[in-house]
C-alpha cells in the first residue's frame, strides 16, 4: 500500500462515518456504530495496522493523518449524542452492576413499631425512648415495688455484674418500659404528660409467647381529671386502628405494683378467630397490663397525686403484631428465626 492509498482510505472512512451518524436513532445504535469504526476490530483499527507496510519516510505523516481522522470520528459521535434529544432521554451508568441487587426492607418488628408510633402520634402522644441498661430504682423502687418482690429475683430479671449505686441500687437490663415513667416525669416536670415509650426489654423467658429480648410500648398520661374512661377510650381507639374494627378487647381486674386500680387487657385471638388454639388456649390473648398511676409513683416523679391523676399501660410489640388481622402467627419466636422465606412475606 502506498501513502496515497492509505490517505484515501482514511478519507473514505471519515465520509462513511459521517453518513452513518445521520441515521442513528438511539443509544444502542450509537454504541454499535462507534464500535464499527473505532472498536478493537473496527474499520479504523484495520487501516492503522497498514502503517507498518508504508515506506519509513511516509509513516510519520500517515500517523498524523490517522490520528486526525480518528479524532474527527470521535467528535462526530460525541456531538451526535449531545444534539440528539432522543439520546439525551436515555441514560447508561456503565458502573452499575449487570444484575441489580435485591432491595431489602425493614424487619416486621420495626414496621410494627413505626405503625404503632403513628397511631399514638395522631392523638397527641410524644414518642420517647429510655435506657435499656437501667437502675433498679427506676425499674422497681420508683414504681412501688417492695425490696422483696419476686420480680427483683435473679430468676425474673437480668442483673448486671457491676457495683450498685448508693441511691439507684443494682444495674440491670430493663425488664419493662415502665422504667421510663418516672424518667419522663423528671424530664417534663409539670404535667400534662402524654408519652409513648417504645424500647427493648429483657426477661429470662422462652416459649411460644415469650422471648428473652422483646419490645414494649409504654403509654403514660398524667393531667388533671384523668380517669379510667380515658384509659378505656385509648384502648378502644388503638384496637380499632391497629387490629381492625372486628376485633374486641376486654379489661380484667388485676394487680400491678405501680397502678391502682389495675387491669389486664385481652383481645380476641386472630390466629383462630377466638375459637381457641395453642397460642391463646381459650379465644383471648393477653396483650398488656394497665391501670391508674399509683400515687406513690407520682410522688417518686415529684408530682402531687392530690392535684394530678394519670393512667399507664405496657403492651408487647411482637404480641400485638401477632394479633393483627390475617397474620395468624402462633409462635412469637418465629419473628426472630431469621428465616428469609418467612421475612420476605412482609
Amino acid at each position: 500500500m502506498t501513502k496515497g492509498e492509505f490517505i484515501l482510505n482514511l478519507n473514505i472512512l471519515k465520509e462513511e462515518a459521517l453518513l452513518k451518524s445521520k441515521d442513528i436513532k438511539d443509544t444502542k445504535e450509537l454504541v454499535n456504530t462507534k464500535l464499527y469504526f473505532l472498536g478493537t476490530s473496527g474499520k479504523l483499527t484495520k487501516i492503522l495496522k497498514e502503517i507498518k507496510n508504508l515506506p519509513p519516510e511516509a509513516r510519520k505523516n500517515a500517523g498524523i493523518k490517522a490520528n486526525e481522522v480518528k479524532q474527527a470520528i470521535e467528535d462526530l459521535f460525541k456531538e451526535k449524542r449531545l444534539t440528539n434529544t432522543d439520546l439525551e432521554k436515555e441514560w447508561l451508568d456503565t458502573t452499575s452492576p449487570g444484575i441489580p441487587p435485591k432491595i431489602g426492607h425493614l424487619h416486621i418488628v420495626t414496621q410494627a413499631i413505626l405503625e404503632i408510633t403513628r397511631i399514638f402520634e395522631r392523638i397527641g402522644f410524644t414518642r420517647v425512648r429510655y435506657p435499656e441498661v437501667e437502675w433498679d430504682w427506676y425499674s422497681f423502687g420508683s414504681l412501688n415495688f417492695p425490696p422483696d418482690h419476686p420480680a427483683r429475683d435473679d430468676f425474673e430479671t437480668f442483673f448486671i455484674d457491676a457495683p450498685p449505686d448508693p441511691h439507684f441500687g443494682k444495674m440491670l437490663l430493663s425488664p419493662h418500659t415502665s422504667s421510663g415513667q418516672v424518667r419522663e416525669m423528671q424530664r417534663v416536670g409539670k404535667p400534662p404528660i402524654r408519652m409513648i415509650n417504645i424500647a427493648k426489654c429483657y426477661r429470662p423467658n422462652w416459649d411460644i409467647t415469650h422471648t428473652p429480648m422483646f419490645h414494649q410500648f409504654e403509654g403514660l398520661v398524667i393531667d388533671r381529671g384523668i380517669n379510667i374512661t380515658h384509659l378505656k377510650g385509648t384502648f378502644d381507639y388503638f384496637a380499632r386502628e391497629y387490629f381492625g374494627k372486628d376485633r374486641k378487647i376486654r379489661l380484667r381486674p388485676h394487680h400491678f405494683q405501680f397502678t391502682e386500680p389495675s387491669f389486664e387487657v385481652d383481645i380476641t385471638c386472630g390466629a383462630c378467630n377466638a375459637k381457641g388454639c395453642r397460642l391463646c388456649k381459650g379465644g383471648w390473648l393477653e396483650l398488656c397490663g394497665s391501670g391508674m398511676v399509683h400515687p406513690n409513683v407520682l410522688r417518686a416523679g415529684k408530682i402531687d397525686p392530690k392535684i394530678y391523676t394519670g393512667y399507664a399501660f405496657g403492651w408487647g410489640v411482637e404480641r400485638s403484631f401477632m394479633m393483627k388481622q390475617g397474620i395468624q402467627i402462633d409462635d412469637l419466636r418465629l419473628l426472630y428465626s431469621n428465616d428469609i422465606r418467612f421475612l420476605e412475606q412482609f
